[in-house]
């Protein structure tokens, strides 16, 4: 290989005499060809030399790279999970906000879902996770009094049933007499019929 590269840098080198002359005629030496062969052979063993330490430092930094690229997943991991972890305390604080809304409107509204599906539950819980009850109280409150029908019966007593005239045989059509006259008419037609 250090044949290779020889020829190369003999090239260059009339190239560069060609391309600056003028600092060899300031300088004034002679072209010294054992000197100039000196000079490419140590270029070409410092080449060499260099080609060998990079082939051997490769493997060192794709190693390198690989521990980088492992320490960034790791990072990358322990954000995914610290967002993970954040969202479910998020959502643990909205469950025990709604909880509380439902506990504290099931004593007026017919259906606590209503308020806690009406209401914007994330207010009412500050950044450590305390719930604010006067202020659910407060909402609630005004809730029902935007809507009165979402509210509980009033409740006046016991409830007593309505009459409905059409349950038991004196509201069904299909009625039969109860007179035992009736009933034996009714035989005797049955009869006569029959033979």
């Amino acid at each position: 290989m250090p044949e290779e590269t020889q020829p190369e840098q003999v090239e260059q080198q009339p190239e560069e005499t060609a391309t600056a002359p003028e600092a060899e005629v300031t300088e004034e030496e002679p072209f010294d060809r054992e000197r100039a062969e000196a000079k490419i052979k140590k270029a070409n063993s410092e080449a060499e030399n260099l080609r060998r330490r990079l082939k051997e430092l490769q493997p060192l930094a794709a190693k390198a790279k690989e521990l980088e690229d492992a320490k960034k997943s790791e990072q990358e991991r322990l954000t995914e999970q610290l967002t993970a972890a954040e969202e479910r305390a998020a959502k643990a604080v909205r469950n025990a906000v709604a909880s509380k809304v439902e506990a504290l409107a099931s004593s007026d509204f017919a259906d606590p879902e209503d308020a806690a599906g009406a209401l914007d539950l994330a207010t009412y819980a500050d950044d450590d996770g305390v719930i604010d009850t006067d202020a659910i109280k407060a909402d609630l409150a005004a809730l029902l009094k935007r809507k009165p029908h979402w509210g509980k019966p009033v409740d006046n007593g016991p409830r007593r049933p309505a009459p409905d005239r059409t349950q038991g045989s004196s509201g069904n059509g299909n009625r039969t007499s109860s007179d035992p006259g009736d009933i034996f008419a009714g035989l005797m037609q049955q009869a006569l019929k029959g033979h």
